[in-house]
C-alpha cells in the first residue's frame, strides 16, 4: 500500500497515535485520553504529529484503531443501563453461572456483580425446545409493561437472551420487533446476532456485555468518524478485533462485543511480529495501561487464541471470575 498510514490505541489514561511512511519510518504522539469523547484525544494525536511531518490530511491512505474503551467500561461499571428480556423462570442466570469457583480456599468469595442488576432483567412467557419447536408460545402482550418499567428506570441499552433460540430464533426476533417499536432509540442487542450457541450462561453474559458497552462504543466511534473527516482525513478507518482481524466500523458497532479485548490483542499480535523480525520465538509480553495491565506468551512464535475468556479475570482457567465473554 502507498502513502502514509496512521493508527491510534486508547488507553485508560493516554491515546498513542503512530504514523508510518511509505519508506518505514515512524513518528509517534502520546496524548491524555479523553473520556468525555475519546475522539477528541485522537484527533490531538493526528493533529500533533501531521505538523511535525508537514503533511496534508490527504496523505494518509489508511486509518487503524485499537482500544480498551469497552474493557475499561466494564470493568469501572461506566457501561450503559443495560436490561435484560429472557425466558420466565432463568432470570438469575447471570448469577448462577458455573459451578467453578475461582478461589478454592476462599468459603466467603463473591463473584463481581452482574452488569444488569435484578430489578432490571424482565422474563417473558415463551418456551422453544431444544430441537427448535415452540412448546409456548410468546407472550407479546407483556412488552407493553416491560418496555414502561424500562423507560422509568432509566435504560440505554436493551439485550434479548431467551431459551433455546439459537434452535429456532423467531421468538427473540418478534421480540426485537415489538422492543424497537416501544422504546426507539435505545440500543438492542439480541443474542442470536451475537452468540447463537448452546450454553445458555456463556450466551446471556456474551450478550450482555455487547449491549453494556454498545452505546459508548457507537457514541465513540461515530464521534470519530466525523471528525476524522471533518478533518480532511478520509482514509478507511477499521478496527482490530479481540481475535486481531480487522472490522470495518459499521461491523464494530453493530457487535461491539468483538472488540472487547482489542488493545490488548494488538499488543500481542504486534509482539509475535516484532519477536519473528528479530529472531526471538518464545516471548513474554507485558502491556501496562492506565486501568489494567496485560501478559500473553508466545511459543514457538505463535500466540494461542481461545473462544472462551473472561473480562476482568485472570483467564478462562480460572472461570466464574468474572464477566464470560465466548467470542474469539
Amino acid at each position: 500500500m502507498t502513502g502514509f498510514r496512521l493508527a491510534a490505541d486508547i488507553g485508560g489514561t493516554f491515546t498513542d497515535v503512530a504514523l508510518l511512511s511509505e519508506a518505514g519510518a515512524l513518528a509517534t504522539a502520546k496524548v491524555p485520553s479523553t473520556p468525555q469523547d475519546y475522539a477528541l484525544g485522537i484527533l490531538d494525536g493526528c493533529r500533533q504529529i501531521l505538523e511535525r511531518a508537514a503533511l496534508p490530511p490527504a496523505a494518509i491512505v489508511e486509518f487503524l484503531h485499537a482500544s480498551t474503551v469497552a474493557t475499561n467500561a466494564i470493568l469501572e461499571g461506566k457501561g450503559a443501563r443495560t436490561a435484560l428480556v429472557t425466558t420466565e423462570g432463568f432470570r438469575d442466570v447471570l448469577e448462577l453461572r458455573r459451578i467453578r469457583v475461582p478461589r478454592l480456599y476462599e468459603p466467603l468469595y463473591r463473584k463481581p456483580e452482574p452488569l444488569v442488576p435484578r430489578r432490571h432483567r424482565f422474563e417473558v412467557r415463551e418456551r422453544v425446545a431444544a430441537d427448535g419447536s415452540v412448546v409456548t408460545p410468546l407472550d407479546e402482550g407483556a412488552f407493553e409493561a416491560i418496555a414502561e418499567a424500562m423507560i422509568a428506570a432509566d435504560i440505554e441499552a436493551v439485550c434479548v437472551c431467551f431459551l433455546n433460540s439459537f434452535a429456532n430464533p423467531a421468538h427473540e426476533r418478534r421480540a426485537g420487533e415489538l422492543l424497537r417499536a416501544l422504546l426507539p432509540g435505545r440500543f438492542l442487542t439480541l443474542s442470536v446476532d451475537v452468540l447463537p450457541e448452546v450454553r445458555e450462561y456463556e450466551r446471556t453474559s456474551t450478550t450482555v456485555i455487547n449491549a453494556y458497552v454498545g452505546p459508548t462504543v457507537e457514541a465513540y466511534l461515530g464521534s470519530l468518524t466525523q471528525q476524522l473527516q471533518a478533518a480532511g482525513i478520509a482514509a478507511p478507518l477499521r478496527m482490530m478485533q479481540s481475535s486481531g482481524g480487522l472490522l470495518d466500523i459499521a461491523s464494530v458497532i453493530a457487535k461491539p462485543a468483538q472488540v472487547v479485548e482489542s488493545g490488548p490483542a494488538a499488543g500481542v499480535i504486534g509482539a509475535a511480529r516484532l519477536g519473528a523480525l528479530s529472531g526471538y520465538d518464545d516471548i513474554i509480553t507485558l502491556d501496562m495501561g492506565g486501568t489494567t495491565a496485560k501478559a500473553a506468551v508466545i511459543e514457538k512464535g505463535r500466540h494461542i487464541s481461545t473462544d472462551e475468556y473472561e473480562v476482568g479475570g485472570a483467564s478462562r482457567f480460572r472461570a466464574a471470575s468474572s464477566r464470560a465473554a465466548a467470542m474469539p
